[in-house]
């Protein structure tokens, strides 16, 4: 039986449980190592992280990730973002503008001939310029790249399908099919924004005007008030934030775990939009039992004692709302650390146990499974996921019918 959100609540002891000192030629598994050999200091961070990683997936609970970064430029998508979102485990993501248009760069037509390739952090970037290679930290490519990245968004922008009125959620879903189409078309991998519109995972983007798809989207905006071409693509950011909350509310009411849990890597407009349901839910709109997130697992470079929102700490958090007030104490935790050093690691670790336990869900069935091991259903749930997209429309229409309940007590609170 999963769960309710009451039988999770749980105190905080003044003492936890007793550290564990294996030796790592005693372990045999990755998730074993992160549980059992790592017992203090950055690595006891490290092994909280993933036991409460393991804790929320072994439960069912639905995931959002938020993450901010260039992390499809580097290639992380394809190393270990992309096969995580795979699994079914994860609802939503929220991230940058230029997350999505760095998507793209894999899959242009001349990709072959301007590969990534590693540069120094620390070396001439003059050189660089004059070489016409574009640096993000250590990995560089050809300024070509953006220029025939630009050409190609500008062409899927135009198509008749964009040509409307919509939420940034639906806009990256038609991206991610025009990538999709031109990814087969030249051989390249999914992308980010193929793989969540193959899942119908939404894509959040906070700030949408602080990156280059929406740059391109300006620059047929602007040739359209010259009548030079047709474009009638808008932004509906109204929408797509009541879109966010009612997702929230669908993870309140529709989840056998009755709320969600959230995986934020980094800081930023990703982290903040991917809190703001609740506040929105609750404060704004003014819903009465409206509850934070059930878990918050939060890897972030940014120091608690700069005052920013990327290096807010869950329990920071709880006092806006934003993080369930029970639960924080036993299941958030925020690690000092660059997440593209160790997420890599998370992931394999908890794709490895999922594989382990498929392999015993065939030999045992998953009856015996399940008493041996409660996690299994959590960890072998459905790879289709929650496919939110598909259920948008009757999302937000629940969403909107209870706003209408309350809509003359909103109203006359306005004065």
């Amino acid at each position: 039986m999963t769960p309710t959100r009451q039988d999770q609540r749980a105190g905080c002891p003044a003492a936890g449980k007793e550290l564990s000192h294996v030796p790592v030629t005693e372990v045999k598994h990755l998730d074993h190592l992160l549980e059992r050999s790592f017992p203090s200091f950055g690595g006891g961070y490290l092994r909280r992280v993933f036991g409460l990683l393991d804790e929320a997936i072994g439960k069912g609970v639905p995931m959002s990730v938020a993450i901010s970064g260039p992390v499809t430029a580097s290639g992380q998508h394809i190393a270990w973002l992309s096969p995580l979102l795979d699994t079914g485990w994860f609802c939503l993501v929220s991230t940058t503008d230029a997350v999505c248009y760095h998507d793209g760069h894999r899959s242009l037509d001349d990709a072959a001939e301007h590969p990534f390739h590693e540069v120094p952090i620390f070396g001439d970037d003059g050189a660089l310029r004059d070489d016409r290679t574009i640096r993000i930290t250590d990995i560089g490519f050809d300024e070509d790249v953006l220029l025939g990245q630009d050409a190609l968004l500008t062409r899927m922008l135009l198509r008749p399908e964009f040509q409307r009125r919509m939420t940034g959620t639906e806009m990256r879903a038609l991206l991610g099919a025009a990538y999709a189409e031109q990814e087969q078309r030249v051989g390249a991998p999914e992308g980010l924004l193929a793989l969540c519109h193959r899942k119908a995972i939404p894509v959040f983007v906070g700030a949408p005007g602080d990156g280059s798809v929406f740059l391109n989207s300006m620059k047929l905006w602007a040739l359209a008030r010259q009548s030079k071409v047709d474009y009638a693509f808008e932004l509906d950011l109204h929408e797509e934030v009541f879109e966010s909350c009612a997702y929230h509310w669908w993870g309140l009411h529709d989840t056998e775990t009755k709320g969600i849990g959230t995986l934020i890597l980094g800081g930023g407009v990703p982290k903040n939009f991917n809190l703001q349901p609740e506040p929105a839910l609750s404060q704004v709109l003014g819903f009465e039992e409206v509850e934070g997130y059930l878990y918050d697992i939060q890897i972030t470079t940014a120091p608690v004692t700069d005052g920013s929102l990327s290096s807010c700490p869950p329990a920071e958090a709880v006092t806006w709302g934003k993080v369930d007030k029970d639960l924080y104490t036993s299941t958030t935790e925020s690690m000092p650390a660059d997440y593209s050093m160790v997420m890599p690691i998370l992931t394999k670790a908890l794709l490895d146990k999922r594989a382990r336990l498929a392999h015993l869900a065939e030999e045992l069935g998953m009856e015996e499974l399940t008493r041996r091991h409660p996690e299994a259903p959590g960890y072998l749930r459905s790879t289709e996921g929650y496919r939110l997209l598909d259920q948008r429309s009757a999302l937000l229409e629940r969403l909107e019918a209870e706003v209408a309940e309350r809509a003359d007590a909103m109203a006359a609170e306005l004065g």
